[in-house]
């Protein structure tokens, strides 16, 4: 087993080969990690960008270059001393008829040995909202035909016929199918089967079933077995019925030495349930490092001129609260259905007879109560913190009602079920909290509630931005060292150096408002209301350099993104396109207006966050953690949410960030630095206890690492002057300016 030191992860597709990845294993070698962590490589659908929309897990996907391509890749790696992790996603798979499961469940139905695979109501046809128009209306424009065993949409969808039905009009067939085709806007509220949040082209498995399990990880078990996977990272494990159930079952099956990480948002004070894991991903480190540099003092001048440019109140809660009512009502419209009839039977089951106008308000009650993305409640354990959890949402659930019975009954049902009604009700209430908060908090009120858009991150809170040293060391003190830190990952709204230089803009309020004038005096600015133009701004901001010929169109598309995310003036589905050109326009002047004379004000924020940049990288790579590095990100790194933080890297910049100047080389040669004092001294990092000292945000801040005799010292002054960022072992300095050539002498550390 190769100990896990820190993690180098790598976005394949779109370009990117197991080729690709080998051609790097030299370079992340050399800099020290000691694991490539990959994006999943299993078979996705026809043209996938990111590989979550599996389609079949027993096969590597030959557009990565297959089983033998990873084979090779494994092995390369293990003789570069560097372990594999791998993405898996056990939640989903593609609801597609490439999936060959589903393909077969098309076919047979309830029959097919693949149909308990899926997690499908069958109480009536499966569901599959894949037409552009009505049924009838492409029926009667002939755009539906019968062609064999399968029903054919507008010549491209094909969809398998159950056996011995093919014979008829098409009407005819289609009604004798297990399945029923439906105009893509019946997802809102007719679909039949679990889903990924709101995401309907992806469909839940019933992984807690064993034969489920043991099928959709059969390949990684295979690889596992022959020594070709290290390390697991478990996507979105919150979407499963029982997490810790699956946990349990996944490492008594990989063993003890194989390292287990979550992707599980915590919230708060939350801290991870008792899992046999090493710990999550990390979104927590990045929230932490963010509010531990942000400046309270500025960033409390910039609340107070958002609220008076726009009018609008800062209270980020408020506005998660509202987009939870929006969302129920529109995008999750489906699930809050099926909660209310589900909570009707478990009611029913426990003698308690109710309307639905009452289960409704209760169920939506408590939805929109509930503060995390989840609770843990299983058949023989309920933990004291899901209790006190369930507790308070009641409460507030039942402030605006006119009797609370119904709500105190439905939490009865979830706390001390009564029988299967109410344990299928439970289990799904626990699955819809984690879409719900995910779909209102991370892409609705975090693209509407913006005066300070680097607090606007997975798992972080607006309304709890600043950190001080004790908070933060107290954390570190409970942290487990074997759990993973990111600052950037394929997820993140922003990457970790465009978060910074909006984290600047609290350190220079005043250098970000005078930006904020000028925009607003630009031609086209009065067309926008004043909270697009702060958005405009901020992301202008986070990713401007002057030599990016595609910045202007990145930005635009990032734009579009952000407007239809929020809801307010523009959707996915209603789009307005008069407000959207309005954004652009504006966006695209003041693209040009500081590309035509750069603002004093734009450079000394650009300063400021990467000397901001280069203390969050010593913070993430010294605090306890495994520290994992998203691909590009040894350098600078400039990114907008999802695709553009997906965007392929040029490996060809490895090689100029050595010897470069400035941040760029300084970014690289401090990271390089800490990367060899983690490989060389695992234990220390391992075992060293945490004290941080100093103010953090406008002033110096000191971390130490202390194990027996020896110390790390990590000293950030966030200002222009001078060095920034110093090291200290065991009182001797650790120059990481050292070029190339020098830094290959090991006296350097």
């Amino acid at each position: 087993m190769i100990d896990p030191t820190a993690t180098y992860r790598l976005q394949l597709r779109d370009g990117v080969t197991f080729d690709d990845a080998r051609a790097l294993l030299p370079t992340l070698a050399e800099l020290g990690f000691s694991h490539l962590y990959l994006s999943p490589i299993f078979s996705a659908t026809n043209g996938s960008t990111h590989g979550y929309d599996v389609t079949d897990p027993g096969v590597i996907d030959p557009v990565l270059g297959g089983e033998d391509g990873y084979v090779a890749l494994a092995e390369a790696a293990h003789d570069a001393g560097l372990g594999i992790v791998l993405d898996i996603v056990p939640n989903h798979t593609a609801f597609t008829v490439e999936n060959p499961w589903l393909r077969d469940v098309l076919r047979h139905g309830e029959g097919s040995r693949y149909a308990r695979y899926f997690d499908i109501d069958w109480s009536e046809r499966l569901v599959l909202p894949w037409l552009a128009d009505p049924f009838e209306t492409m029926l009667e424009a002939g755009r539906l035909e019968i062609d064999g065993d399968v029903l054919r949409a507008d010549g491209a969808l094909e969809v398998p016929l159950a056996p011995g039905t093919s014979g008829g009009d098409v009407t005819e067939v289609h009604h004798r199918q297990p399945w029923r085709l439906t105009h893509w806007v019946r997802e809102r509220d007719g679909i039949t089967h679990r889903r990924f949040f709101t995401v309907t082209d992806l469909i839940g498995m019933r992984i807690e079933d064993d034969a489920v399990f043991q099928e959709c990880h059969a390949k990684v078990f295979d690889l596992l077995d022959r020594g070709l996977v290290d390390a697991l990272r478990i996507d979105h494990v919150d979407g499963l019925a029982d997490p810790h159930d699956y946990l349990e079952r996944l490492r008594a099956r990989v063993g003890d030495d194989c390292p287990i990480w979550v992707e599980k948002i915590l919230t708060g004070d939350e801290v991870l349930p008792d899992w046999p894991v090493e710990g999550t991903t990390g979104y927590e480190v990045a929230r932490h490092i963010a509010r531990l540099l942000t400046d309270a003092e500025g960033h409390a001048a910039l609340l107070a001129a958002w609220s008076r440019d726009t009018g609008l109140e800062t209270d980020f809660h408020a506005a998660v609260i509202e987009a939870k009512h929006q969302i129920l009502r529109e995008e999750l419209a489906s699930e809050l259905l099926l909660m209310i009839d589900l909570g009707q039977r478990a009611l029913a089951e426990a003698g308690d007879e109710h309307g639905a106008e009452a289960v409704r308000e209760a169920v939506i009650g408590l939805l929109i109560a509930f503060p995390r993305y989840r609770t843990y409640f299983r058949r023989d354990q309920v933990r004291d913190e899901d209790r006190a959890l369930m507790a308070t949402a009641a409460d507030e659930a039942a402030a605006g009602l006119r009797s609370r019975d119904v709500v105190d009954l439905l939490t009865a049902a979830m706390t001390d079920p009564r029988g299967p009604d109410a344990e299928r009700f439970r289990t799904r209430f626990q699955q819809v909290t984690g879409a719900l908060i995910a779909k209102a908090h991370e892409d609705t009120a975090s693209f509407r509630q913006t005066a300070y858009l680097a607090a606007c991150e997975v798992g972080a809170d607006p309304d709890d931005a600043v950190a001080r040293a004790p908070e933060v060391e107290a954390w570190c003190a409970r942290r487990d060292p074997r759990a993973m830190t990111l600052t950037s990952s394929h997820d993140t709204k922003r990457s970790e150096d465009s978060r910074m230089r909006l984290v600047a803009m609290s350190h220079l309020p005043d250098a970000f408002l005078d930006l904020l004038r000028a925009a607003q005096a630009l031609p086209g600015a009065d067309s926008v209301r004043p909270q697009e133009r702060w958005y405009a701004v901020q992301a202008a901001l986070a990713v401007w350099d002057e030599s990016d010929a595609e910045l202007e169109t990145r930005l635009a598309d990032h734009l579009i993104k952000a407007l239809r995310e929020g809801k307010d003036i523009t959707t996915w589905t209603h789009t307005d396109d008069a407000a959207e050109a309005a954004v652009l326009a504006f966006a695209d002047a003041l693209c040009a207006a500081w590309r035509r004379n750069p603002p004093p004000a734009l450079d000394s924020l650009i300063a400021r966050g990467e000397v901001l940049g280069l203390a969050q990288l010593a913070l993430k790579m010294t605090m306890p953690g495994v520290p994992d590095v998203y691909r590009g990100a040894m350098g600078p790194y400039l990114a907008l949410t999802d695709p553009d933080n997906r965007r392929p890297v040029d490996p060809a910049r490895f090689e100029t960030w050595p010897d470069a100047p400035g941040f760029a080389g300084d970014k690289y040669r401090l990271g390089r630095a800490l990367l060899h004092l983690r490989r060389d001294r695992p234990d220390f990092f391992a075992k060293a206890e945490t004290g941080l000292s100093g103010d953090g945000g406008g002033e110096s801040l000191t971390l130490t690492r202390t194990c027996g005799p020896d110390t790390l010292q990590v000293t950030i002054r966030p200002s222009e002057a001078g060095q920034s960022v110093t090291l200290d072992w065991n009182g001797e300095p650790v120059d990481y300016t050292l070029a190339a050539a020098q830094l290959n002498d090991p006296s350097h550390v």
